[in-house]
């Protein structure tokens, strides 16, 4: 059945394309935070820990919201190591950093997808989307406000 939102379907496809490199970001930060949380050591254990259990449980929860975005909007949403290993721009780490690199790692993943969802708003807000462009917001204000926690760690 054709869809029908008030978009036109290359307006809605340009949008479910940045929503699929903000879901590759986002769930390759998931997956980073979440081996960060496993293998954290030293004396910064108990803090980051906790502090990683949080955020992952957060990226856990809007990779789901973000998927449902793209295919409310007549697409397929990436969903296997290979396609988000082709979408992100986050980089894989070689074996487990030390504590305070994953911290700086998480600072420079979160201000990725902060910057990928920054690029999609003005195209769904010129669309009209609003629906995106909430889910937009909401990936920025949670990863600026992670990148900023997790800065304050280093200071």
């Amino acid at each position: 059945m054709q869809i029908n939102i008030g978009m036109d379907d290359a307006t809605r496809q340009e949008i479910a394309s940045g929503l699929s490199r903000l879901l590759a970001d986002t769930y390759t930060l998931y997956l980073k935070t979440h081996n960060y949380h496993w293998n954290v050591t030293g004396p910064m254990f108990q803090t980051l820990h906790a502090q990683f259990e949080v955020h992952y449980t957060e990226l856990w929860a809007a990779i789901d919201v973000i998927a449902e975005r793209i295919r409310s909007l007549g697409e397929n949403a990436p969903g296997t190591y290979k396609e988000f290993a082709k979408l992100t721009s986050i980089p894989e780490d070689d074996g487990i950093p030390a504590a305070e690199d994953m911290i700086r790692n998480l600072v420079e993943g979160n201000e990725t997808v902060s910057r990928t969802a920054r690029s999609i708003v003005p195209l769904a807000a010129d669309a009209g989307d609003e629906p995106t462009v909430g889910i937009l917001g909401d990936r920025m204000e949670v990863a600026e406000k992670n990148a900023w926690m997790l800065r304050s760690l280093l200071n």
